[in-house]
Formats: C-alpha cells, sequence, structure tokens
C-alpha cells in the first residue's frame, strides 16, 4: 500500500465510504462519478463476487466488505488500469480500516479466487 495520503489511496477510500452509504439508502447514486460507474456494472460485479466466494451469499457479507470487493472487482475486472497486486493489497488496507479483524482474510481469498479464475 502507499500511504494514507496518497491520492489513489484516498480516491478509494472515498468511493468505498460511497458503496458503503449506498448499501443503505439505495436511493442515493453517489456523487462520486467512479462509485456510479460501479454502481452501474453491480449486477456482472455481484455474480463474480458471488461465483469467487460461493459459501456467502451476497445478503451476509458484512457491507463494508462488499463495498471493498466491489470496488476491487470494478478496477480488476472493468478497468484494468493498475496491476492486480495493486489493487488486491489496497483493497486489504481498507479492509484492516474498516472491516473486522476476519475482513483482511475473507477480501484476500475472494480477490484471490478471481483472480485464479481469470486465468
Amino acid at each position: 500500500m502507499k500511504t494514507t495520503l496518497d491520492p489513489r489511496h484516498q480516491k478509494r477510500d472515498k468511493i468505498v465510504k460511497e458503496l458503503f452509504s449506498w448499501g443503505f439508502h439505495p436511493q442515493n447514486t453517489g456523487k462520486d462519478d467512479s462509485a456510479r460507474a460501479v454502481l452501474k456494472k453491480l449486477p456482472a460485479i455481484d455474480r463474480i463476487i458471488i461465483k469467487s466466494a460461493p459459501q456467502w451469499p451476497i445478503g451476509q457479507i458484512n457491507k463494508i466488505d462488499l463495498a471493498i470487493l466491489r470496488l476491487a472487482v470494478w478496477e480488476l475486472k472493468i478497468v484494468k488500469k493498475e496491476p492486480p497486486k495493486v489493487i488486491i493489497d489496497e483493497a486489504i488496507e481498507l479492509g484492516k480500516t474498516y472491516g473486522s479483524e476476519k475482513s483482511p482474510g475473507f477480501i484476500n481469498g475472494a480477490l484471490g479466487a478471481i483472480l485464479k479464475q481469470q486465468k
């Protein structure tokens, strides 16, 4: 991970917060263009998450973990701008910051499964 002052990290942090908020208030489509772009692709993103973590239905995944996964999957599968390792590292760091103590391992496992399916 870069530092928390890195503008890319701050941008991801902001998007995760908007996606998390949307989980409780779906009528709010978000102010950030990237958050809206993630929400537009949500059905496809959620299918990928479901496939990578079949033992965890979307409704049972912690909402913050789900927001982090949605952003990471969007970056990995749709944007494809950053190297996968960077995206996964950032997602794990966000999980450490906002999730439970099990969040980083869950996020890492789900994103690792997505990368394996990709190859």
